[in-house]
């Protein structure tokens, strides 16, 4: 349960990152509410995960959820750039999330 929770806590990641562009910095209503919610939503799903999994595991594969979600929506939603080199980034930050996954003790 406690993988499927850091899951949860890493898509949430990406929800609130995306949503901070189209609250434009706050200053619309209901994007910046849902932004706030998956922030919320975030931080509750990583505190149960970190209830037994390792700090440094937990964070590094929440954090490295949020970085490819978002920048694969950054590129479906905002067309932003992407890149042979881009993709290659994305895919070591994956390649490290399997492997803390794999060598973690929980």
């Amino acid at each position: 349960m406690r993988w499927l929770y850091l899951i949860i806590a890493g898509i949430c990641e990406v929800w609130w990152a995306v949503g901070l562009k189209y609250s434009h910095g706050f200053t619309r209503l209901f994007p910046s509410l849902l932004t706030i919610a998956g922030m919320v939503a975030s931080f509750y799903f990583l505190s149960l995960a970190l209830k037994t999994l390792p700090l440094g595991t937990a964070y590094a594969i929440w954090t490295g959820i949020g970085t490819i979600g978002t920048a694969i929506l950054g590129i479906l939603l905002f067309k932003e750039p992407v890149d042979i080199l881009r993709i290659v980034c994305m895919g070591f930050i994956l390649t490290g999330i399997i492997g803390l996954k794999l060598v973690s003790s929980h």
